[in-house]
């Protein structure tokens, strides 16, 4: 498309030929209050400011407006049948900004969040505590899953906000990293490795069947991640709970995060296990689908996780 072409498709718009609210606005004001002066008040704006906002609405126009005298300003004709018109316009945007506010208000009058489960069992609950004192009217709902579930939660719009704590973003979605987390090794204060003077190898912890989460879940990715593929389930559990009150029976070693034990430990409930070879830190993570950047209570909630 030429220039020229350009030019005329944008003379064209109905944009460049309309005063904007603002002027109708004033317009409007001029017409009740008889006086240019006064409806510049009442609008917040200077006289001068007043008086070039209708003399520029003249020029686009073509028409004479406003009748200017010592007495007050008054309507020409034209400016009388302008501001038939401007009223319908200003009353139409008036219904539609109320409509927006509207949707704006259903927007905002829920939540609905998806969550991994040592995010939404430990670090979750404090967020949305401090989200409630900024917005008491918000009703909030959690799904906790794996962190493949809080993908297709998100994918399939049933969530607005989503959190994980695999090693990698699920596809479709982006994300932000909002806290970093350790994967630790724990036994019941009875196990054998409880009285070990050195660490365990990744090799033998790779061999010996321990006590995991789900495949799916991001503590699995990580941990097998770690061990390339080679971690030995003696028990596969779909949450966190159920995997403390496994370990702490005796049932074997488990490994969990460090943000999970902290009361186990240090009632001596669980035993940390120190191993080598192998790391098992992560990203925690929040997500959303891709291009749709978080707005209203999402937009503040993730936030609150950045503070």
């Amino acid at each position: 498309m030429s220039n020229g072409e350009m030019g005329e498709r944008r003379e064209g718009s109905i944009a460049h030929r309309v005063p904007d609210l603002g002027a109708l606005e004033l317009l409007l004001a001029v017409a009740r209050l008889g006086s240019l002066g006064a409806a510049a008040r009442e609008l917040g704006i200077t006289q001068p400011a007043a008086s070039s906002r209708i003399r520029s609405m003249e020029r686009q126009l073509g028409v004479a407006l406003v009748d200017r005298s010592p007495r007050g300003s008054s309507l020409t004709d034209a400016g009388a049948l302008v501001t038939d018109w401007a009223r319908r316009v200003v009353e139409a945007a008036a219904a539609f900004d109320a409509g927006a506010q509207a949707l704006r208000h259903r927007r905002d009058s829920r939540l609905r969040v998806a969550a991994s489960m040592t995010i939404a069992e430990y670090l979750l609950p404090g967020w949305l505590l401090a989200l409630r004192s900024q917005r008491p009217d918000t009703a909030v709902s959690l799904l906790a899953g794996n962190s493949t579930t809080v993908a297709e939660r998100l994918l399939a719009d049933e969530a607005d906000l989503g959190f994980v704590e695999g090693l990698s973003v699920p596809a479709g979605l982006d994300s932000t990293v909002i806290a970093h987390d350790h994967l630790i090794v724990v036994t019941a204060p009875t196990h054998p490795w409880s009285r070990r003077q050195r660490p365990v190898p990744a090799e033998e912890l790779a061999s010996t069947p321990l006590i995991l989460r789900e495949k799916g879940s991001g503590t699995r990715q990580v941990l097998d991640a770690a061990l390339g593929g080679l971690a030995r389930p003696l028990i596969e559990l779909s949450s966190t709970t159920a995997v403390k009150a496994s370990a702490v029976s005796g049932a074997g070693p488990a490994v969990l995060s460090e943000l999970a034990v902290g009361e186990e430990l240090s009632m001596r409930r669980l035993v940390r296990i120190p191993v080598e070879g192998v790391t098992l830190a992560r990203d925690l993570r929040a997500v959303w689908p891709t291009g749709h950047r978080p707005t209203g209570p999402a937009r503040e909630l993730l936030s609150l996780t950045q503070g």
